[in-house]
Formats: C-alpha cells, structure tokens, sequence
C-alpha cells in the first residue's frame, strides 16, 4: 500500500495526465563517502523509483532510505539510525527538470543534459545540479549522472569520533532504465 501511494505521489508530480511518460521501480542510486586509508563508505538502493515526462523534461524520483545496502551491516545500522534516521525520515526524494530537454531529439547515442532540481534528505530541501547521459534503445529511455551531496546541507551530524573516516562531499551516481507507461 505505501508503495502505491508513494508511485502515486510521483506520478502526481511528474507532469499533467496526458502527458508522455516513463517510468522505472528498479533504478539504481549510489553514494561514496569514503576517504583514503579508511573503511570503504559505499551504499547502494536498486530500487528506486523514478518517472520522467518526456514532453517538458520533469522528472521526479524516490528512495526509500533504508534500501541503501552497505557492505556491513554494522555500517547499514548506523546509517540507519543515527545518520540518516530513517525512523523519523524515511524516504528521499528528487523533483526537478532535464534542461533543454526534447525527445525528439534523443538517439542511441548518449547525449549530455544538465538536470536541476531539488532533493530532499533528513527533512531538507536542497537546489542541486547533475551533469547526466541520456539515450534511447529498444523504446526504453536510458539516464545516468552524478553530483555531489554534502551532509552539512542537510543537517546530518556526523559525530567527532568519525569525521575523518567519512568524506564531507558524498559522491552520488544514479542510472536509470525507464519504459513507457
């Protein structure tokens, strides 16, 4: 139930009814916050949701937090509840647009966009901008990008005994496969 209102929720805000769609359950969101000579910080969510309007670019997408995977699950614990407390936030969300972005005008071959919006993690909202590749192959529509993410932007504390085992600018990598509606 809660996955359909959240599929919900973002269809509400991906653009009007009539709108050309596409979608995906199964993108992959990444983020790296390891620093050198210390314990690999990688997690990974392969289930995110996305959906994106092809007639004007608007895209939208969710993760529930608690699907980010750590190597360790002492690591996956932590995360969970005293960075990212995700008992009292449990999801993070994208809503934003590809720049300049025109359907007809996608081929095979992947094709540089800037992607602007705003994401929200523990609670706050945050303006970010991403460097993306987007294609089209076999009616799907491919993205992948990056950017980066600090926890300070979004008031995640990280406590003293760690600060240096944890990078202050998270590295972010999604990729999506998305299908029509």
């Amino acid at each position: 139930m809660k996955k359909l209102v959240l599929i919900s929720s973002i269809l509400f805000f991906a653009g009007s009814v009539s709108a050309q769609k596409y979608s995906s359950k199964t993108g992959s969101v990444s983020f790296e916050a390891s620093v050198p000579l210390f314990e690999d910080v990688y997690a990974k969510d392969d289930s995110n949701v996305v959906v994106l309007n092809t007639d004007n670019g608007e895209m939208a997408s969710v993760s529930v937090v608690k699907n980010f995977h750590f190597k360790t699950k002492l690591m996956e614990e932590h995360f969970n509840e005293s960075y990212a407390e995700t008992a009292k936030y449990p999801k993070a969300t994208f809503k934003g647009k590809i720049v300049n972005f025109d359907k007809t005008k996608l081929t095979a071959s992947p094709q540089k966009y800037t992607v602007q919006g705003t994401l929200n993690f523990h609670g706050v909202d945050k303006a970010v901008s991403s460097a993306a590749a987007v294609y089209t192959k076999d009616g799907k529509i491919y993205m992948q990008g990056s950017f980066v993410a600090k926890p300070a932007d979004h008031k995640v504390t990280i406590p003293k005994m760690v600060t240096k085992k944890i990078a202050e600018s998270v590295n972010v990598e999604y990729n999506y496969v998305m299908t029509k509606q």
